[in-house]
């Protein structure tokens, strides 16, 4: 790719510079039976950096977006981007208390968020000493209802104010010229053990994996729809259902519901997607959701008009991508990507996907399996099929953690970055996952990887999803399988039996989980993986 200009604000590059393609009066977004298009959305996103500009908000300070995946979504995060504010997102269905962290935690000097979250947050935000300019709020609306209603019993005060009536007011405000290398985005990590970390990234971070990822690798189309799994507010989504199909002059197709395989559904029935934005946990659950529909007669999924889906998040066993190729013959690139490098490094593409791996370093990346206990990136890499810790050198990576250099000396290594993941790669460059350093477990003395035990159990033809942790009984570590059946099996002993002994035959025998249970669902964090911390902890209060 060519040198990105030092002149590099984030808005113009996704958004304004369509305007000067000609792309003006293409429609950009769409929720329900509503459209945008590219020129309505940069209007608005100009009235909101120039709303921003009006309240106090300078260039390089916090603008916090709390909201669901509607479209002042989209002019909050282009608006803030204008004004060459530093954009930082977070879950709006999160509880109070990690929101209200955010906000303490950003330094926030603009929120944006819905009205429930605002109430929560009123005596924060009015206490004196509060960093907080103001708070615009948003009515929280079903897709394809007006989000740019006005929102009832809204009780305005100096600091908050509902957004619409307050946008249309505001004047349009021109791009603020910001340097590549300046802070444009937080990333938050998934704080799986402890409160979530920002990364600081820059402007050319996002640009360059666009190019590298977006374009050359999966290839984004102008003539894509995209429809997101993952919410926006996760960097996952934020790139693969705004920014990228924005890079290309292509639609961005929301819904703000709870993603479930029916909300999906009608999703695919709304927009007829070409890109989907997927998790292997959902996957599976539409694989069973087809099944169910045509149990009873009724059509299945139609994923006609699906190009391709993105899989990252957690691993995606090969058994199920073959189910998943069985049914739909939908190509589904797995690849993985960070926080702290904003994006996917390396995936499975077009012409070349390896079942079970994660594809080949993407362009402009460089990625080394080192041994564990390597203290940089000049040591001696890992043989061919031998685990390591996964290092990634990119032009994506992050400055460092916002107010935790101790953790960003562990992590970043100038332009190297140790990512923490388990991986062998083999002699052609296919990564294949296996696992976090510090989720493995440690059985009678030998080391398990609690994925390669889920991929197993997921062969067996009654296993639907499945997650495997450690429990501790008296001292001593043992494995437990939590087990979600297949439509038409019902769980039993001899079932639970059946699977260990299942796993006996295709693993070492140290390895078959030595507690199966079975539930009705896995519970998920706010990225849309397994959360394992939940699982850890209902198995500590069953013990």
């Amino acid at each position: 790719m060519s040198a990105l200009p030092e002149d590099l604000s984030l808005a113009r590059y996704f958004l304004y510079d369509r305007l000067g393609e000609g792309l003006g009066s293409k429609v950009a977004l769409r929720f329900g039976d509503r459209s945008w298009t590219y020129e309505a959305v940069a209007k608005k996103s100009r009235q909101m950096a120039g709303l921003l500009a009006a309240r106090g908000v300078r260039r390089g300070e916090r603008v916090l977006i709390v909201l669901p995946d509607s479209p002042p979504f989209v002019w909050s995060f282009f608006g803030a981007l204008t004004r060459g504010a530093v954009v930082a997102m977070g879950n709006p269905h999160g509880p109070v208390e990690s929101i209200a962290y955010l906000v303490s935690y950003t330094r926030a000097t603009a929120v944006i968020t819905t009205p429930e979250v605002a109430a929560s947050l009123r005596t924060i935000v009015e206490a004196p000493g509060s960093e907080v300019q103001v708070v615009l709020v948003v009515p929280d609306v079903a897709t394809g209802e007006d989000a740019e209603q006005r929102i009832s019993a809204f009780a305005a005060t100096s600091k908050m104010l509902e957004l619409a009536p307050a946008l249309d007011a505001a004047p349009e405000a021109e791009v603020t010229r910001v340097h590549r290398d300046e802070p444009a985005i937080w990333l938050f990590t998934s704080g799986s053990t402890g409160e979530p970390k920002a990364n600081i990234h820059t402007g050319r971070d996002f640009a360059f994996n666009t190019e590298v990822y977006a374009k050359d690798t999966v290839g984004y189309r102008r003539e894509d729809i995209t429809v997101s799994v993952p919410r926006l507010f996760f960097g996952y989504a934020t790139g693969t259902n705004l920014m990228f199909p924005f890079a290309v002059g292509a639609t961005t197709g929301l819904f703000s519901e709870r993603p479930t395989p029916e909300s999906l559904a009608n999703a695919f029935a709304m927009y007829r997607p070409t890109v989907v934005t997927n998790v292997p946990t959902m996957l599976g659950k539409l694989l069973e959701h087809d099944a169910e529909l045509t149990a009873t007669g009724k059509p299945g999924l139609d994923l006609s008009s699906v190009r391709f889906s993105l899989s990252a998040g957690e691993a995606l066993p090969g058994p199920l991508l073959d189910r998943w190729n069985e049914r739909f013959a939908s190509d589904v690139y797995d690849g993985i990507g960070s926080a702290e490098m904003f994006h996917i490094y390396a995936s499975n593409r077009p012409g070349d996907i390896k079942v079970g791996s994660l594809g080949k370093a993407v362009g402009g990346y460089e990625l080394k399996v080192l041994p564990e206990d390597a203290e940089g990136s000049g040591a001696a890499p890992c043989a061919p099929g031998e685990i390591g810790v996964l290092w990634v050198k990119g032009d994506s990576v992050s400055q460092g953690y916002w107010l935790d250099r101790d953790k960003s000396w562990k992590t970043f290594h100038g332009h190297w970055c140790r990512t923490g993941d388990l991986f062998h790669m083999d002699e052609e460059g296919y990564l294949y996952f296996a696992g976090r350093a510090d989720d493995l477990l440690k059985v009678g003395g030998q080391w398990v990887a609690p994925t390669q035990v889920e991929e197993c159990l997921l062969g067996h033809t009654s296993v639907a999803a499945c997650a495997v942790i450690g429990i501790d009984e008296e001292g001593l570590v043992k494995t437990k399988a939590f087990v979600v059946l297949r439509a038409g099996h019902a769980e039993s002993t001899a079932l639970a039996v059946e699977l260990q002994d299942h796993v006996r035959a295709k693993l070492a025998k140290y390895k078959y989980p030595r507690v199966v249970e079975f539930v009705a669902d896995l519970p998920k964090n706010d990225r849309g993986k397994i959360d394992k911390k939940a699982l850890r902890a209902r198995a500590q209060g069953a013990s």
